[in-house]
């Protein structure tokens, strides 16, 4: 295996990892908690139900995935959240945003084809639909559009 495929490899283990840490409700709220201010196990265990062992075990969870860290050892370390890897998360998405904000342009560019190819022949049918992701938008916008108006709606999933 080469160098740059088992860094990939890593990567995308620590990935899984850290996405699979968060997958749990009790671990994220645990994040949340600590991105305010570090606290030790007796802290963010008094909120919870369960024993400081159940929420001992949860940090060891995200320790293990490199999103908690400790400054010492014992029940009155305290646990501190480690940025850098949301860093390494939103570059893997962003990737993917990227990605898929393309093919939503390329979609578009097809279905305004479409549309042109329909007035030019004058076959009048349905309006041309397009679909365009703004990326400060969390749906999809689609935008109907006809010889006389253009209307912009938001689509639920």
């Amino acid at each position: 295996m080469s160098t740059t495929n088992a860094a990939h490899a890593l990567d995308d283990q620590r990935l899984t990892q850290v996405f699979s840490a968060l997958a749990d409700p009790t671990r994220r709220d645990i994040v949340v908690r600590l991105s305010v201010a570090d606290a030790t196990v007796g802290e963010l265990a008094e909120p919870y139900a369960v024993s400081v062992q159940a929420v001992s075990k949860h940090l060891r969870v995200l320790e293990d995935a490199g999103l908690v860290s400790r400054d010492g050892d014992g029940f009155r370390s305290r646990r501190h959240l480690e940025a850098e890897v949301f860093d390494m998360m939103t570059a893997w998405i962003e990737k993917y945003r990227r990605t898929a904000e393309g093919r939503f342009r390329r979609l578009d560019a097809v279905l305004a084809e479409m549309g042109e190819a329909e007035e030019a022949a004058g076959t009048g049918g349905a309006p041309a639909a397009s679909v365009t992701r703004d990326s400060r938008e969390t749906s999809p916008t689609t935008r109907t559009t006809s010889t006389s108006t253009t209307t912009n709606r938001t689509t639920d999933k």
